[in-house]
Parts: C-alpha cells; sequence; structure tokens
C-alpha cells in the first residue's frame, strides 16, 4: 500500500490530480523521484493533446505597480468559465500581469520565454503547462498590454 504521506508530498509539490500522483507512485513504485519524472513526462502528453482546444472563456487580469506608474494586464483564455473562476487560475493570471508590468515583453509569445520573476528556474510557460495539468483543459494567453506614465 502507498504511503499516504508520499502520495500527499507528491500533490503537494506538483498540484497535479491525486488519481494522477498515485498512479505514478505505483508505478514507480514509491519512489518519489521517479514518480515526479512520470508526471513530467505524462504532463507534457496531456499539454500536447490539450494545445488545439478551443479557448474561449477566460478573464482579464491587471497589476499597477505601488508607485502606481507601471500597469501590466493580460487576457487569459481557457475552456470553461469553471476554470475562470478557479481561484488557482485567478492567481495565475494576476502573477502574469505582474510579469508583464515587470519585465516588458512585447508579444505573448515573448513572454512566454520569459523566465518567471519568482522563479527564474520556470518560463511563464512552465507555469501555464502546469496549470493545463491541473485544470485538465487548455489554456492560454491572449492579449498583453503593459501601460507606463509618460510612455
Amino acid at each position: 500500500m502507498l504511503e499516504l504521506k508520499k502520495l500527499k508530498q507528491l500533490r503537494e509539490e506538483t498540484g497535479i490530480s491525486m488519481a494522477l500522483c498515485k498512479k505514478a507512485l505505483e508505478e514507480s513504485q514509491g519512489d518519489i523521484n521517479k514518480a515526479r519524472d512520470l508526471l513530467n513526462t505524462w504532463g507534457i502528453e496531456k499539454v500536447k493533446d490539450k494545445i488545439e482546444r478551443e479557448t474561449s472563456q477566460g478573464s482579464i487580469f491587471s497589476y499597477i505597480h505601488h508607485n502606481y506608474k507601471i500597469a501590466g494586464f493580460v487576457e487569459l483564455l481557457c475552456e470553461t468559465d469553471f476554470v475562470a473562476a478557479n481561484e488557482e487560475f485567478q492567481k495565475l493570471g494576476k502573477e502574469i500581469s505582474m510579469q508583464i508590468a515587470s519585465v516588458k515583453p512585447e508579444t505573448a509569445e515573448e513572454l512566454l520565454k520569459q523566465e518567471y520573476i519568482r522563479d527564474p528556474s520556470k518560463k511563464i510557460s512552465d507555469l501555464i503547462n502546469e496549470a493545463v495539468l491541473k485544470f485538465g483543459e487548455n489554456i492560454k494567453i491572449g492579449k498583453i498590454l503593459r501601460w507606463e506614465l509618460g510612455v
């Protein structure tokens, strides 16, 4: 039987469903590092499966810097209004709008390639892919805008 502690740890570290975490731990005979690798492999495959699905829902997010002179906006798209209303989706949108205000991407494509300001070991595209795995639906960035006073 799987150790509940390992299952809980893997779930908290990855944010991936308990069912997939359990399957990965079973297939790796309880080795948490191998389970992480399996989840990563499965995740890449799942993201590829979802990338072509239509994203007609979502939300617009903004971040205004504490000096009130710089703002970042992002249109974050998903497949359902259920996901758009999810607290973790909302947090992702706020983080991406802050990234836009801080790092000045010109296009959504450029934004996806940027290192995430809170964790330089990840790119913004990694955050999006992690969200696709968590929510089980396609998520993508639509329009972005960075607005700076006087510029």
